[in-house]
């Protein structure tokens, strides 16, 4: 049988996600905690064909926050605003394509947002220590104009960074070394992370003073550990379906001060809204 909560949400999709849950329902946003939401890269396929919609499904959800992706952009910052306002959901972070990123600090600071993300260097630049050092003096510099413009520039991870260059050092150490953490913060995935061989406890430790968000998927136990990308380093699952500690982990980034937390997960088995809503499930368990 289900339960009154599940009867509601089932009832929310049905009618194009038009019930709004009570605010008891976004207890981590109300109360201190942890302020979940989604970004929008997890949902692109459904986004580029009706962004309205899917918006409305994450609210349904319960959900508070997306975190946007370029596939929004097409629209000018008034109208996303206006269409992210009318789903009932908030929007702080966005994430934006290296090449061209300097053209866009002005739309970020239009849609009034707090963090702008760069989510992957150009795959040219992943395999030398020259590339990761153009990218340290880029983000340096954007990182400047993004402050400026009141809001901060964050970098997002992936298992790439962390490959040995020549010389043994990884481009990950090239990163850190050269920016500015006065100007160049984190959005640790803890998943890419892990996939990387790291402990992103440890991580989130050490880098404390640039860690400002954080991304979560889950991954399937037993899988192995690598640098490269593509199918080899997809193991993703739903949240408590996998083998990160995301009790420990989560409840480390918020004494970390860390506020906003992105379920991000690439690839689903099945429906993407019912994996959204198994991970948003598992989430409400931990009560952080």
């Amino acid at each position: 049988m289900k339960t009154r909560r599940e009867f509601l949400r089932a009832s929310a999709f049905a009618a194009g996600c038009a019930i709004r849950f009570p605010s008891h329902a976004f207890a981590a946003g109300e109360q201190g905690g942890m302020i979940y939401g989604v970004q929008l890269y997890m949902v692109r396929r459904q986004a580029v064909k009706d962004l309205a919609g899917i918006l409305k499904a994450i609210h349904g959800i319960g959900f508070t926050q997306i975190e946007l992706y370029p596939i929004a952009y097409e629209h000018p910052a008034v109208e996303l605003k206006r269409i992210v306002a009318d789903s009932g959901l908030g929007v702080v972070s966005g994430h934006f394509d290296y090449v061209g990123f300097e053209t866009k600090v002005d739309y970020g600071r239009q849609l009034g947002l707090k963090y702008m993300v760069c989510p992957m260097l150009p795959k040219e630049q992943w395999n030398s220590t020259e590339g990761f050092r153009k990218a340290a003096g880029d983000f340096n510099r954007w990182g400047a104009a993004v402050r400026e413009a009141g809001m901060e520039f964050l970098f997002h991870n992936h298992c790439y960074e962390f490959k040995p260059q020549a010389g043994g050092v990884t481009g990950w150490q090239t990163l850190m070394e050269h920016t500015d953490p006065k100007l160049v913060k984190m959005e640790f995935d803890l998943y890419w992370l892990t996939q990387a061989g790291k402990d992103p406890s440890a991580m989130l430790a050490q880098y404390a003073d640039r860690a400002r968000v954080i991304h979560l998927k889950d991954r399937i136990a037993g899988a192995p550990t690598g640098y490269e990308m593509g199918p080899s380093a997809e193991h993703f699952t739903e949240l408590g379906k996998g083998s990160i500690s995301w009790p420990k982990l989560i409840a480390q980034a918020r004494r970390q001060g860390i506020q906003y937390a992105f379920l991000d997960q690439d690839e689903t088995a099945g429906p993407v809204i019912a994996s959204m809503d198994e991970s948003f499930s598992y989430l409400q368990t931990l009560r952080i």
